[in-house]
């Protein structure tokens, strides 16, 4: 006999062994009225010892698919009881395959956040790491329509008193002014580049895009 693994489902092998049997008579290569082989010859066959065996027969004459004659052996008795207990084994099988692929998705989910986690905690350190070797790397801030005091010199608007940034360049349309003075005006599209600690950079985001008044 040919040995099948069945996967998915986790039923004992005497139960797997059990379906294998019942397939094979609703295919047709055990007929009702054939003989099933001896117990042992069954164990030798699915490598199972002769205890899994015999359970095996006892699911199928428990199901009335077999029954066993005393001092004869096992016999097919019902070609159609094997096929309901082999829809009723598929069904149950396609439930536990689904319920493993959605086990295996929030595995992997989980996996993908963890990683994702451990990404984001590796840039916040190494940003935190670069600010701290070199505290004069400079931020920078885009003026689009929307800022707020355009139009104005870094002097009218006070801005190191306002929020502490110390303003070392701005990238207009045209090039780039560094070390501006404080007679330049902040203008749409201006990138300024500044220097100072996180609270400056939201200072400076409060000051040109808060929407309070």
């Amino acid at each position: 006999m040919e040995k099948r693994e069945k996967n998915g489902v986790g039923l004992p092998r005497y139960q797997q062994i059990a379906v294998e049997i019942a397939e094979r008579i609703v295919e047709g290569r055990y007929n009702v009225g054939e003989k099933i082989h001896a117990r042992s010859t069954l164990a030798g066959n699915f490598n199972v010892s002769a205890e899994t065996a015999r359970k095996a027969i006892n699911v199928l004459v428990d199901l009335e698919i077999m029954e066993v004659r005393h001092g004869s052996g096992a016999y097919v008795v019902s070609k159609e009881n094997a096929r309901v207990f082999v829809d009723k084994y598929k069904d149950v099988q396609s439930i536990q395959e689904i319920r493993q692929e959605i086990l295996a998705s929030v595995d992997r989910q989980q996996q993908e956040l963890n990683n994702f986690s451990e990404l984001l905690n590796l840039l916040v350190k190494q940003t935190k790491q670069a600010r701290a070797v070199s505290p004069f790397m400079p931020y920078e801030l885009k003026l689009t329509n929307e800022a707020k005091h355009l139009e104005k010199s870094v002097v009218e608007l006070n801005i190191w008193h306002e929020t502490g940034a110390t303003i070392i360049a701005i990238q207009t349309d045209q090039q780039m002014i560094l070390s501006p003075g404080p007679y330049a005006k902040l203008s749409v599209n201006n990138i300024v580049y500044f220097v100072g600690n996180e609270l400056t950079l939201q200072r400076m985001n409060n000051f040109f895009y808060s929407k309070e008044e």
